[in-house]
């Protein structure tokens, strides 16, 4: 996946997304997360199993895409 693609992920994914995202099968990401060896959180949710994107980014080194805007910087004017 490309920093545009990850950029994009929303909170949580579905296990295969995440295994996507950390380059494995989705049967080794499974089978992670049946031994508890699965390397971020995990929710589960009755039957489903959903993985919160921040840990596994953070896992990456990856945080945020930086958005610098002037806009949101404070107004600096001097007052004379």
């Amino acid at each position: 996946m490309n920093r545009t693609e990850l950029d994009a992920l929303p909170a949580v994914v579905d296990v295969c997304t995440a295994a996507k995202v950390l380059g494995l099968s989705r049967t080794a990401a499974y089978e992670l997360i049946r031994l508890g060896e699965w390397p971020t959180p995990v929710f589960r949710l009755g039957k489903l199993i959903r993985i919160p994107t921040a840990p596994m980014l953070a896992l990456l080194g990856l945080g945020p895409a930086a958005t610098a805007s002037v806009a949101s910087e404070p107004n600096r004017r001097n007052a004379g």
